[in-house]
């Protein structure tokens, strides 16, 4: 008798339908956040003015560095895209030069170039079909080399 065991068919045929959805839905969520990259970056590039006004409210209220006043956002047309590898999440690295004031009586008061530009790159974060941020700036680097530095975070897009 050369009939196979049906619990052998069944455990082939449960293995091989296994292989065929991940053979299909690899390259299918790779599509889907190819397209969903390419919206988010189209959107981000339509409302950068606004999102950078939310930066700077934002960021200015933090009391990031302590005892400064953010005086102003001289953003850089440097832009560069990666998505958070653990979450998936698509993040903006944005070019910046911010000046800052020392707080009057505050410990920068009496610090020389505390009033000098200071380059670094704005955060931005994708999630839920919008762009926002948290007023996070990562200072004395460009958006490249913030990339190159989170490269175990971050991939880069395009």
């Amino acid at each position: 008798d050369h009939a196979l065991h049906p619990g052998l068919v069944t455990l082939v045929l449960v293995v091989l339908t296994a292989a065929v959805l991940v053979a299909v839905a690899r390259p299918l969520a790779r599509r889907l956040q190819a397209n969903e990259a390419r919206r988010a970056i189209e959107q981000f590039r339509i409302r950068r003015e606004q999102l950078e006004a939310k930066f700077f409210e934002l960021a200015s209220t933090l009391g990031k560095p302590r005892d400064v006043v953010w005086k102003q956002c001289d953003w850089q047309p440097d832009v560069t895209f990666a998505r958070e590898r653990a979450t998936g999440l698509l993040t903006a690295f944005v070019s910046v030069n911010v000046s800052f004031e020392a707080m009057a009586g505050g410990e920068m008061e009496e610090v020389q170039h505390v009033g000098l530009l200071r380059d670094g790159c704005a955060l931005f974060h994708y999630q839920s079909g919008d762009w926002g941020t948290g007023g996070r700036v990562v200072f004395n680097m460009n958006p490249r080399e913030a990339l190159t530095r989170f490269a175990q975070q971050y991939d880069a897009i395009g």
